[in-house]
């Protein structure tokens, strides 16, 4: 058991341990505590594991059953990362995690050139100190992103147990999420050009797949390149919900990823020759044709200011209540203005 007061964690080897200690110890800690093998490893680096009185720093150490190993546990660790008022949509908090409909515009993470304002720094404000901390830090902890002009659905752990239990579902491409995009052109099985484009092809309903590896670009840093050797696999999906134009010259479209990768949904639409309307990395200068769409349409499209791309649903299975967990977001107002001009009428917003 543990005794909170002193941050100490007592753990008892069972029978048939494993041949090293961090395994054992792995497989003995409660669930409750969520120490990860990894982190079990720096723990008996640190020399934060004792038996009997002893230091124990070899995590290859043998251990037998019976064996009672102590873990000092140092209270969550303060971050360096400053705590700033800034307004945030919750959609679900407990315990253990939190949903946030993120604006266009905020950054995720602090990173080089973008210090604070960012979403971490909105949530160590919101979370007042109260953070059970991850990786023994008093920080939230981001399983996964979007860029800083995207909009939507993120989840972000709050303890160390939802950590894990998210990241592993990331990892095992189970959390289910859907992005609305507004793309130049219109994906259609019929069209020849898209049959002759390596990586991409159709599957029943007329849902564009793109599959390719991905990785960063040689020369630019900052965008990614369709690969189809090395690099990470991607796959995404794409269903057109409207097209816009006479003929067609834009869609709305629902893209699901089966993969999750930097940029992913971007830099495939692209490959395709569909890419983001307001997509400055990955659309080039594009215009819509103001034949098809209009001349306020195509004005609307080409003075969009970030890529129209919006995380519109979420869902996942809660890591530590087992609660299937989905979440949606409506389009943002300044798509949906977007989306009005494109068909032609009021802005709606």
């Amino acid at each position: 058991m543990s005794d909170m007061e002193q941050r100490i964690l007592r753990v008892v080897i069972g029978p048939d341990p494993a041949d090293r200690l961090d395994k054992a110890l792995a497989a003995e800690v409660p669930e409750a505590a969520a120490l990860s093998r990894s982190r079990l490893a720096r723990l008996i680096a640190g020399g934060a594991i004792t038996r009997d009185g002893v230091q124990v720093v070899d995590q290859k150490a043998r251990v037998a059953e019976g064996e009672v190993y102590e873990i000092a546990l140092e209270p969550a660790r303060p971050v360096e990362t400053v705590a700033q008022d800034i307004p945030l949509t919750v959609l679900w908090e407990d315990d253990d995690l939190i949903v946030i409909d993120k604006p266009a515009g905020m950054v995720v993470h602090p990173a080089p050139g973008s210090a604070d304002g960012t979403l971490v720094n909105a949530l160590l404000h919101h979370f007042g100190g109260q953070l059970s901390g991850v990786g023994g830090e008093a920080r939230p902890g981001i399983v996964h992103r979007i860029d800083k002009d995207t909009s939507g659905l993120l989840v972000v752990a709050k303890s160390d147990r939802a950590h894990h239990g998210l990241a592993a579902q990331f990892e095992k491409h189970s959390v289910h999420r859907h992005y609305m995009a507004v793309v130049h052109g219109v994906p259609d099985a019929a069209d020849p050009r898209l049959r002759g484009t390596r990586g991409v092809s159709f599957e029943s309903g007329n849902v564009l797949k793109v599959t390719s590896h991905l990785a960063r670009h040689k020369t630019d840093r900052q965008r990614q390149a369709v690969l189809f050797q090395g690099g990470r696999h991607a796959v995404t999906r794409a269903r057109v919900v409207e097209a816009f134009g006479t003929p067609p010259a834009a869609a709305l479209v629902d893209c699901w990823l089966e993969t999750g990768r930097t940029h992913q949904i971007r830099v495939h639409m692209a490959h395709a020759g569909h890419g983001l309307i307001g997509d400055q990395t990955y659309g080039g200068r594009r215009k819509l044709p103001r034949g098809a769409i209009g001349a306020d349409g195509a004005a609307a499209a080409a003075a969009f200011p970030r890529q129209a791309l919006h995380a519109a649903t979420l869902g996942f299975t809660h890591p530590v209540t087992q609660e299937e967990m989905a979440f949606s977001s409506p389009l943002p107002a300044d798509i949906r203005g977007l989306i009005a001009r494109l068909r032609g009428g009021d802005t709606g917003t």
